[in-house]
């Protein structure tokens, strides 16, 4: 008896711990492939791909992808990982046509149909929407008041069109304001918190946590701001920089990870607070922002810790060609 006991005890232990694993591997990896870049990421690394970028096209009810046979060589991808999901990102910053695709519900219906043609055609397996931003006019393109009300109504038009098994998600930036999110949240599969470009030089991009050096917003309030905009918890993929900004007198304002090297005269620093590092001058003046493997494998704990559904990298060709932080990523979210 007791003998059988024990074997069962193993079993039910066995479950456990399988269950435990199987949570820990649907943490998800979004990986930002762009149409300009050359490079290709290591497919195994990843859980999805959005492939950046497609538009709303200027009749307003369509969608026009940039270099269409790169995004063929993504989709291929998924032979190396047949797990792996790919969408198409439509949108990105000064991307428009979206106002008035959303205000007009024969455009809008249009727009998601063709959506669901897209999908077909190059075997993707869903849509992300990264409209910057519903109601501002702040990357140059057209706005409206009724943008965030008419928002809604996409999300539940391209749901409809691309059916329940198809993905559908969307990039907010870590302020939140541009979205209901109640009411689409029954359309979307997941959310993917840009909480990078928060600031320049003098501060931090992607804080953590708060710090001196945070300036007006870190990735920790961007999270918080979501789930009090009615953002379930797993539903939220937090975005991390694969790239760091300079103060352009001593650095250019982007710098992917694998090209940032410490120039003569320059001290690396690490911001205990907010988790991150940063390059100073002689006078103790931040010059350059960034993430490296210390901080993400912190904000990979961060996600495990705070029941996140992941992380997102903009953009994977910032790694090594060891693919040093994505394997970083990828250690640290299995915790």
């Amino acid at each position: 008896m007791k003998l059988r006991f024990l074997k069962y005890l193993l079993l039910i232990s066995a479950a456990v711990m399988s269950l435990f694993c199987d949570a820990a591997q649907n943490k998800r990896i979004v990986g930002y492939v762009t149409s300009w870049s050359k490079t290709l990421p290591d497919p195994k690394l990843l859980t999805n791909i959005n492939y950046a970028f497609g538009h709303v096209t200027d009749s307003f009810d369509g969608v026009r992808i940039d270099n269409a046979s790169r995004l063929k060589n993504v989709v291929a991808l998924k032979k190396k990982n047949p797990k792996l999901q790919v969408q198409l990102s439509i949108g990105g910053w000064g991307s428009g046509n979206f106002s008035e695709m959303a205000a007009d519900p024969e455009k809008r219906k249009a727009f998601a149909q063709d959506c669901r043609r897209v999908m077909d055609e190059y075997g993707l397996d869903g849509i992300d929407i990264d409209w910057e931003y519903p109601g501002s006019s702040a990357a140059g393109i057209s706005s409206s008041k009724a943008d965030k009300d008419n928002y809604i109504l996409l999300m539940r038009d391209l749901r409809e069109a691309l059916g329940s098994k198809a993905l559908l998600t969307l990039a907010s930036p870590a302020t939140v304001g541009f979205y209901e999110f109640k009411p689409i949240m029954p359309y979307v599969d997941f959310v993917n918190i840009m909480a990078y470009d928060l600031n320049r030089p003098p501060y931090h991009h992607s804080s953590l946590f708060r710090s001196p050096l945070s300036g007006d917003m870190t990735a920790d309030e961007g999270v918080r701001a979501h789930v009090s905009g009615g953002v379930p918890v797993n539903k939220i993929v937090l975005g991390v920089p694969f790239y760091g900004h300079g103060n352009k007198d001593v650095y250019p304002d982007f710098v992917n990870y694998n090209k940032l090297e410490k120039k003569d005269g320059l001290k690396e620093m690490y911001d205990e607070k907010a988790c991150v590092p940063y390059y100073v001058d002689e006078d103790g003046n931040m010059v350059m922002t960034f993430d490296d493997k210390k901080s993400l494998q912190r904000k990979a704990e961060y996600v495990t810790q705070n029941g996140l559904g992941g992380m997102m990298i903009w953009e994977v060709s910032g790694d090594t060609d060891k693919h040093e932080l994505l394997k970083t990523i990828k250690k640290n979210l299995k915790k």
